[in-house]
């Protein structure tokens, strides 16, 4: 009887060994566990797994050309239909699926960004920012009210080195217009206005200064941001937060506003005196993604010189789900013929609603990724043309006609 009971107990071991990792796969399949999402989501493990499906593979040959790059992925994060998924494409707008999902996982979605004003000794005073992108010159008199009468006022604007102000591969065309506005940490109305830099808000506080103490010496400058010891040791007057990061990444991801999504990257990456955006790689690296021959070169978009692939994008949403933030990136995304870029495609039609996700645009360049909801089940779908002749309609006729279509064949 002891040898039976050893044998079955030694049978029962081997089936539990045997059996465990199909138990892991079903559980992440599931997403059963909170706690192996986020061991799985902040891990460098990534399970990839292809199937054929004819059907989708002959929508997609049928349907598009070499300009176009797609990927697929179903509520199961297997990868059921690509087209030239591997080819480095320029993304656009997608690029900030990536970079505002890095902000998420640094900050809480409650975090707010501070314009404030110290004061050190009696008649020293500083200026800080952090980007707020809704900053006005309302904002701006309430800090300076915090300036007491004294015979002498010194005001430091603590502003980031002008050579920093624009990502690389940002065209000289893409600077004249608002959506192409200098990235500082005091932007008045996010710098969309082009007559409104940190000159006129020097010249604005010395305005209000000299009429609110006409008989007193002012002296105002604009200092250098890296050197942060002007800080030590200062007292902190007054702050302006600025909305919450849910509102912030929801602004960056269903409106596609630029200079917020830099702006919360810098913040997130401590990055406000460089343009240089290897964390982001590191950071996707981390979680398994194939990112060495890809190149990020800001965290908007409208860099040319960003290149990524369809299939580096499909595989971080379909990640992207085991994330504790998913809910909170998923709820700041364009919703078509709802709201953000997608508010007026397919409204009133059988699609609306059905699709969370991202437009990128530029010249030669569109992009749609995002999640597709076909009988309440997720599929994940990236789609990018760089193209001289850009085709839109061709990319969301191809959204709709996978919407339509059957299940694997």
């Amino acid at each position: 009887m002891k040898v039976i009971r050893k044998f079955n107990l030694f049978i029962i071991l081997i089936i539990s060994i045997l059996s465990f990792p199909f138990l892991i796969w079903y559980l992440l399949i599931t997403q059963k566990s909170k706690l192996l999402n986020s061991i799985y989501f902040n891990s460098s493990g990534i399970i990839r797994n292809n199937k054929k499906c004819i059907n989708y593979d002959e929508l997609l040959f049928k349907s598009l050309d070499k300009t176009f790059s797609v990927s697929i992925i179903n509520e199961n994060g297997v990868l059921i239909s690509s087209f030239n998924d591997d080819i480095l494409r320029i993304p656009a707008s997608n690029l900030k699926l990536l970079s505002t999902a890095y902000v998420l996982n640094k900050f809480k979605s409650s975090r707010s960004f501070n314009t404030s004003i110290f004061r050190k000794g009696k008649d020293e005073y500083y200026l800080v920012g952090q980007g707020d992108p809704d900053l006005n010159n309302s904002d701006i008199y309430k800090l300076l009210s915090n300036i007491t009468n004294n015979n002498k006022i010194n005001l430091n604007i603590l502003e980031i080195n002008s050579k920093n102000y624009w990502p690389k591969g940002w065209t000289y065309l893409d600077k004249q217009y608002d959506y192409g506005a200098p990235i500082t940490t005091l932007a008045l109305n996010s710098n969309q206005n082009k007559y409104e830099n940190v000159e006129y808000l020097k010249n604005t506080i010395e305005k209000y200064i000299f009429k609110k103490f006409p008989y007193a010496s002012i002296n105002i400058n604009i200092v250098d941001n890296s050197k942060k010891y002007y800080l030590n040791s200062l007292i902190k007057l007054e702050a302006i937060p600025s909305n919450p990061l849910l509102s912030l990444i929801t602004l960056a991801n269903a409106e596609s506003h630029n200079f917020t999504a830099e702006s919360l990257f810098k913040n997130a990456s401590n990055s406000w005196n460089d343009n240089n955006y290897i964390k982001l790689k590191y950071w996707l690296k981390n979680r398994g993604l194939k990112v060495d021959n890809l190149t990020f070169s800001d965290a908007s978009g409208l860099s040319r010189n960003n290149r990524v692939t369809t299939k580096l994008i499909s595989e971080f949403l379909n990640k992207m789900k085991y994330s504790k933030n998913f809910s909170t990136f998923h709820s700041s995304l364009s919703i078509i013929g709802v709201r953000g870029t997608l508010a007026k495609r397919f409204k009133n039609s059988e699609l609306q609603g059905k699709f969370f996700g991202k437009t990128g645009t530029l010249s030669n360049v569109f992009a749609l990724s995002g999640y597709l909801y076909k009988d309440n089940k997720p599929l994940v779908i990236s789609i990018i043309q760089n193209s001289d002749n850009i085709d839109r309609d061709k990319t969301f006729s191809l959204l709709k006609n996978i919407y339509k279509l059957e299940g694997c064949i």
